[in-house]
């Protein structure tokens, strides 16, 4: 455990970079850094933990060797979880242990509280965790898991741009939007569709 492997994972605005340590077949921990840190916050405690393990240190967006996310972009915690669950399936890990500091102890808790059949142990390090008040649980849960999921099906269908003759765009658009008239749908479709040689 005192030599690590660099990783990358790919996401759709660059990359996110992770250090990894122990044989990679070994139990699953994924390691959330703190606020303006990143995944050398694990050099020094690694090397102290079990030896069966695979340590996967992350590098959240805009942090350590990450890529940023697009100027002007916000980094949201839910934006944090959402790269956990990316880097989760890039590694193939269905159930894994989290172990996160400070900030990474926050995202650690509202990833195991979104996706509870993914954790098999959570590890804070200087954090509570994630609280919501018990009346604003079931309805959180409820819509940012479907937020995630939902961009993340998204992002995994990502296919070239369909062409169509201005005709059958029209027709698409009225469909979706039954209250626009083919006028308004046309005067639209000026702006938001772009002519190609295939239509």
């Amino acid at each position: 455990l005192d030599m690590s492997s660099e990783l990358k994972f790919p996401v759709p605005w660059g990359h996110v970079a992770a250090k990894a340590w122990g044989p990679s077949e070994g139990r699953p921990v994924l390691c959330l850094h703190g606020w303006l840190d990143n995944a050398n916050t694990f050099d020094k405690l690694i090397p102290l933990l079990p030896r069966d393990c695979y340590y996967v240190a992350m590098d959240f967006s805009g942090h350590g060797l990450s890529s940023h996310r697009p100027a002007g972009s916000p980094y949201h915690f839910l934006d944090y979880v959402t790269d956990v669950r990316r880097v989760a399936a890039a590694l193939q890990w269905r159930r894994f242990t989290l172990m996160g500091h400070s900030m990474g102890g926050s995202v650690a808790g509202m990833f195991c509280f979104l996706y509870p059949e993914m954790v098999e142990k959570l590890i804070l390090l200087e954090n509570l965790g994630f609280l919501l008040a018990p009346e604003d649980t079931e309805a959180w849960l409820k819509s940012k898991r479907l937020v995630i999921d939902r961009l993340l099906s998204l992002e995994a269908k990502q296919q070239a741009p369909k062409a169509w003759s201005p005709e059958a765009a029209l027709q698409r658009l009225l469909e979706a939007n039954t209250h626009l008239t083919a006028e308004g749908g046309a005067i639209l479709l000026q702006r938001g569709a772009t002519e190609t040689p295939a239509g």
